[in-house]
């Protein structure tokens, strides 16, 4: 590590809370843990790592929480310890070394003392040891039995022949193109139905526009209609006005005449008799 950056984590080892000094002890637990060589049935790894994420959530929630980059790297080297224990709880080691692929370790040393990150180291060991026991799978044997083969070696017992390496590695580049095979496979049929949902959405997308344009055409032929309905119905207001003015002078008209035609009668009548 460079003196800045030795002098940089000394500085922030004295300004951490006693949370961060506490995860950080732990996250330097956890990482030589996961760099030595465990049994099966070890289970204090898995419980410190779920130490780790809540303290995580603790040292997030407080006050005088730490900058987001420390967080982030906080975060980035607990997720790796998780993802790897679940990649250890994998039966095939083709599905360990796959998922050991997609782990992300830290970047930036715990310690000062480190001057490669833990994490790092972990992920190369992990990847080298799945690689062995596919090797071990293919050629026929556990893995338990590398050690015998390798003192087998050391004694003099003739070990497995050029031939039988070249087969073995071939065997092992076949694997892996099946792998990358099935991996090119998956993409693209996640290509195939990304561009079929992206045509069934300009299709939706047109058929909406044009129910839009329908719509719109409906509403101005209805808005067209309910005005010439107005104009027609103002029109007939006016002419029953005018049939209605027409009619009641009639009316009148003869009234007066059947009136003047009574005063008349009724004048006549007397000088008849």
């Amino acid at each position: 590590m460079a003196p800045a950056e030795g002098a940089e984590y000394h500085w922030v080892m004295m300004t951490a809370s006693r949370l961060e000094l506490n995860l950080v002890r732990l996250l330097c637990r956890c990482e030589a843990m996961a760099a030595e060589k465990r049994d099966p049935d070890e289970w204090r790894l898995e419980k410190y790592v779920g130490a780790l994420e809540d303290m995580l959530q603790a040292l997030k929630a407080q006050a005088s929480k730490p900058a987001s980059e420390v967080l982030n790297e906080y975060s980035r080297k607990v997720d790796f310890l998780k993802g790897m224990l679940q990649a250890e709880k994998l039966t095939s080691s083709s599905e360990k070394a796959l998922a050991n692929q997609f782990l992300a370790p830290g970047r930036v040393p715990t310690t000062a003392r480190e001057r490669v990150p833990a994490t790092k180291t972990v992920h190369l060991q992990s990847r080298a040891r799945y690689t062995s026991e596919m090797r071990s799978e293919l050629l026929g044997m556990d893995s338990s039995e590398e050690p015998e083969l390798d003192v087998r070696k050391r004694i003099g017992v003739s070990g497995p022949t050029p031939r039988d390496e070249k087969q073995s590695a071939a065997e092992l580049d076949l694997v892996l193109q099946r792998h990358q095979n099935l991996q090119e496979k998956l993409a693209e049929e996640m290509l195939g139905l990304a561009r079929s949902l992206k045509t069934n959405t300009l299709a939706a997308q047109s058929v909406i526009k044009k129910d839009n344009q329908t719509l719109s055409h409906s509403l101005k032929m209805a808005d067209q209609n309910l005005e010439k309905l107005k104009t027609e119905s103002e029109r007939l207001e006016q002419h029953t006005q005018k049939s209605v003015n027409w009619l009641l002078w009639a009316m009148l008209i003869v009234v007066c005449f059947i009136f003047i035609s009574m005063i008349l009668f009724i004048r006549i009548m007397p000088k008849l008799k």
